[in-house]
């Protein structure tokens, strides 16, 4: 059985490593978009229909950020109407076993079958 890293006291000043992390990939819809495109590349209304609880600013927000953040890249077509297509980076990529691990976690989260201490 894999043991929990021990935990160590980070000035934050200095940099948090979970502080850092969080930032990049915190918040309620951020983990969730790069959920759905570590499968496929994903046009924006399709993005929208995965997950129906957000409005089109906020995922636009969402998607600005983790660009700008290098975790996705957004390709624009040059055609009528516009056709715009998200995917992940290749530094996006090495979150999958992060957010596989949340996925699974929260799978087991959501049907009670959770370590109980």
């Amino acid at each position: 059985m894999d043991r929990p890293m021990a935990h160590t006291r980070y000035d934050c000043n200095e940099g948090c490593p979970v502080e850092a992390a969080l930032e990049l990939i915190g918040g309620k819809w951020k983990g969730v978009i790069l959920y759905h495109l570590l499968s496929e590349t994903i046009r924006f209304n399709k993005l929208r229909q995965l997950m129906p609880g957000i409005t089109q600013r906020m995922l636009t927000k969402q998607l600005r950020e983790l660009e700008a953040d290098k975790l996705i890249s957004r390709k624009v077509y040059p055609e009528v109407p516009p056709k715009v297509e998200y995917s992940m980076t290749e530094y996006g990529n090495t979150l999958a076993p992060v957010i596989n691990a949340l996925h699974e976690w929260g799978s087991r989260h959501l049907s009670g079958n959770v370590i109980s201490t």
